[in-house]
């Protein structure tokens, strides 16, 4: 049966298609709980398209799926050794004082570490360490956390295991190419090798003169998010209610009105809520909330507001308290996104107090309990080091600026980021991951699971941290677009769709065919996730190369590169999110800087691969 000369299957199809991509950009339920919407949805109009409730969930069945599973796992347990904090310790060493140095060194390392350890990890080790470099070296973060982003995904291109595209890439070829195992571990990285120089010869011109420096250097950080009106001091006069009482009590007289965070008397200083000292006439209380809230809790509680007194970041640097003032991402993968921010516990489970949320152009300074949070969030927090160190840890909040690098002349290297007594394993387990699956000694899935059991069994990694490496909403997404791909296969879409590129053979060479897939392509993976651009355009590219008498494989990698490069969107890319609030940006610097690294590595990734593999 047609409808409009279009098979009833693939119009459910296309439908389904347009739904999920609505969903995607509009981001109105989390991608991957759309991802679980699909599977429901294909398994329910099985009978109408010819597809089994087996084929609605092959995607978790995939060998791409299981791989980049292991793949989370290996680069956790890399991860575990210290040879990334090792390197960032070095490179701030190296690199303190000068802008160009920090700038090639941190683009020029990042990328090729990327192509063989997943890069949301490398990123989360390399913010803080850029943060305190662009401090001291009077520079603005925002000149460098662009660029560490962006050679990370350029680092993505060099190998099979360098992204998760790559390898959804690779599964896609051997099933839909006859002939085609898939794809070899370095069989691309001649291009990717010239991608990445590409890329890092445009950062370090024309994009560093295109990158903005949105948070000016050495800005103060109460300032930086506009609290000046939101802290005060008071002191307490002696005749104030509220002496006698504990942190904890006066915080209840207060109702939440206003967080107390500091106890000043005299020379002493004690952080609040942890101390147990009780509240002195004459005592000076640091508070943040509204200014509101601040006058009415000054006229009821007989406080006395020091105008005079301002509240900067010195004022909680420059005395002797464990508590620190930083900044915080809120990662993709974070187990906060999603809830609000009483929900979180931070402050009553890891002494983690919010002052203020940066969320794009938006800063929330007020009512934060009832905050929903959302990955790319930038948070002003204060902590103590013990909380900063679960933190780095569980990887739910990335401190972006720890401060750590102030020590270097004074402290150890080997003190300040220690290898582990597994490293030398560790490394050579990934080896071997890496040449089993590059001499095909063993298929790349299989390598990468006997890579897992292997840092489980000789203590590189536990059974826990393995778990918690991987990006679980990553997972379903892919469990879910990968039959929307299949099915897209089995009911003729991806040739209806291939049939409307074709026609554009008639008016253009072949080559200007191809970067028409990649110039598309590329956009699409700006506007939702890369993973879902590849599953999508993949098949259009074969079928396509097909019907056109091209090289399905040549078309095939086309998408590959182009869905693996998103620079002109922060959403592009989870790395791309994670620098996004560090760095001030906003979201035209995306499209400023990105765009045109976007079109000048689609035109390399075209002449590159008409020149290495051919288009016909």
């Amino acid at each position: 049966m047609t409808v409009a000369g279009m098979p009833t299957e693939a119009l459910l199809i296309f439908l389904l298609i347009a739904v999920a991509l609505l969903l995607f950009v509009s981001e109105v339920i989390p991608n991957d709980t759309t991802a679980i919407g699909i599977m429901v949805t294909l398994a329910a109009l099985g009978p109408q398209i010819g597809f089994t409730p087996r084929d609605a969930i092959s995607g978790f069945a995939s060998s791409a799926t299981i791989t980049i599973v292991a793949m989370y796992m290996l680069s956790a347990g890399i991860q575990n050794t210290g040879i990334v904090q090792r390197l960032g310790i070095y490179l701030a060493d190296f690199t303190r004082g000068s802008e160009a140095r920090a700038l090639v060194a941190t683009v020029g390392t990042t990328g090729p570490i990327a192509g063989f350890v997943n890069n949301t990890p490398v990123v989360a080790v390399f913010i803080p360490m850029i943060t305190d470099l662009a401090e001291q070296s009077d520079v603005s973060p925002s000149r460098l956390l662009l660029p560490l982003s962006y050679a990370a995904i350029l680092g993505g291109t060099l190998t099979l295991i360098g992204t998760s595209t790559n390898i959804l890439a690779s599964d896609l070829a051997r099933q839909l190419i006859p002939g085609r195992d898939g794809i070899g571990m370095f069989e691309f990285t001649p291009l990717g090798g010239i991608i990445l120089v590409v890329g890092i010869a445009y950062l370090l011109t024309v994009g560093r003169r295109l990158t903005p420096a949105r948070i000016p250097a050495g800005i103060d950080l109460v300032e930086e998010f506009d609290l000046e009106n939101h802290l005060a001091q008071m002191q307490v006069r002696a005749a104030s209610p509220l002496v006698g009482l504990t942190v904890d009590e006066l915080d209840a007289r207060l109702d939440g009105a206003v967080d107390v965070l500091q106890v000043r008397r005299g020379e002493e200083v004690y952080a609040a809520p942890d101390t147990d000292q009780r509240i002195a006439a004459e005592d000076v209380l640091i508070v943040n909330g509204h200014l509101r809230a601040i006058n009415r809790i000054r006229s009821d509680h007989g406080l006395k507001h020091l105008v005079r007194e301002t509240v900067t970041e010195e004022t909680f640097d420059a005395v002797p308290t464990d508590n620190t003032l930083a900044k915080a991402v809120i990662p993709e993968h974070s187990a906060y996104v999603g809830e609000t921010l009483a929900e979180t516990r931070l402050e009553s489970y890891h002494r983690t107090t919010v002052l203020a949320i940066r969320r794009g152009d938006q800063l929330l300074r007020s009512d934060l309990d009832a905050e929903t949070l959302a990955a790319g969030d930038l948070l002003l927090i204060r902590l103590p080091p013990e909380a900063m160190a679960y933190h780095a840890e569980s990887g739910d909040l990335i401190v972006a600026d720890e401060r750590a690098y102030d020590r270097l002349d004074e402290v150890d290297v080997a003190d300040l980021a220690p290898l582990s007594s597994k490293t030398p394993l560790a490394v050579g387990i990934m080896c071997g991951v890496v040449g089993a699956a590059a001499l095909d000694l063993l298929s790349i899935v299989i390598a990468a699971l006997a890579g897992v059991f292997a840092m489980v069994v000789t203590g590189c990694l536990s059974p826990s941290d393995a778990y918690d490496a991987v990006s679980w909403n990553i997972i379903f997404l892919l469990a879910g677009v990968i039959p929307l791909g299949l099915a897209m296969e089995t009911t003729g879409g991806a040739a209806l769709i291939a049939e409307g590129l074709v026609a554009t053979e008639a008016y253009l060479p072949l080559i200007a065919v191809m970067l028409l897939f990649v110039v598309l392509t590329g956009l699409l993976s700006n506007i939702i996730t890369p993973v879902a651009t590849t599953v999508l355009m993949i098949p259009v590219a074969v079928d396509a190369a097909g019907q056109m008498g091209a090289d399905p494989f040549s078309f095939l990698l086309a998408v590959m590169f182009a869905s693996a490069t998103s620079f002109m969107t922060p959403v592009g890319y989870q790395t791309n999110l994670m620098v996004y609030g560090p760095g001030g940006y906003r979201f035209v610097d995306f499209l400023r800087v990105g765009g045109p690294l976007q079109l000048l590595l689609a035109v390399v990734t075209t002449v590159g691969i008409a020149s290495i593999w051919g288009l016909v």
